[in-house]
């Protein structure tokens, strides 16, 4: 069986470490973008690094077209990288909305919109980008604005996605997370109950069960964690 391909971005993150450690795990060639390289070690013959400013279109494209060209085909991408600004609608300029857009919003589609398209003339992938509570339903967006509408592109890129790829093997998810058990994390918030916090881990389990054959039969799934 030939070895199927992963682009994870966000590769240096919490959750980007834990996608790339789980689909290395299962077999695949994993290629982690990251904007600058990372300290981490992945210890895995199937992994490459790829250094690239996601903001940049035609950096993207080039990239992508290079994965294409090394391994003919593309099976997973995972979109994590991004962003989180504070701010109500008093204090949120223009100018942060466009800061977050380019932050959360372009650095997806910058890198989707070419791997969708190898999708679709291969008739087989799975895309997935990462949302939020406050994108999802913006009246959750009190206090994160910027943020709010930045991410609330992705999802209605999302349904864009999945309805050009009607009737074809190639489905656009949204990973919904609400609040991620990392270091940091919990250092902000030092008197939560950690215990009802999702895993990076755990995120990427799902991730993974939605990219395997067993969920082929699911159309179009928002993911809430």
């Amino acid at each position: 069986m030939e070895r199927e391909i992963a682009i994870v971005t966000g590769a240096s993150g919490n959750l980007g470490s834990a996608v790339v450690k789980r689909f290395l795990e299962d077999g695949y060639t994993v290629i982690g973008v990251a904007h600058k390289k990372s300290d981490i070690d992945f210890d895995n013959p199937n992994y490459e690094e790829v250094i690239l400013d996601l903001s940049d279109e035609e950096l993207s494209q080039k990239a992508v077209a290079a994965i294409i060209e090394k391994y003919q085909a593309i099976h997973i991408l995972v979109s994590t990288a991004g962003g989180f600004a504070m701010g109500n609608i008093g204090s949120t300029t223009t100018g942060d909305i466009l800061q977050q857009i380019q932050l959360n919003f372009v650095t997806a589609y910058n890198i989707a919109r070419s791997v969708f398209l190898q999708m679709m003339k291969q008739n087989k992938g799975r895309i997935f980008l990462t949302g939020s509570q406050a994108g999802q339903n913006t009246s959750h967006a009190k206090g994160t604005t910027a943020y709010g509408l930045s991410k609330s592109l992705l999802f209605d890129l999302a349904k864009i996605l999945n309805a050009e790829s009607k009737g074809k093997n190639v489905v656009t998810a949204m990973i919904v997370p609400a609040i991620i058990d990392t270091p940091q994390n919990r250092k902000s918030m030092p008197d939560s109950d950690f215990s009802h916090w999702t895993t990076p881990e755990k995120i990427a389990d799902v991730i993974h069960f939605y990219s395997s054959d067993e969920a082929s039969v699911i159309r179009e799934p928002v993911i809430n964690f």
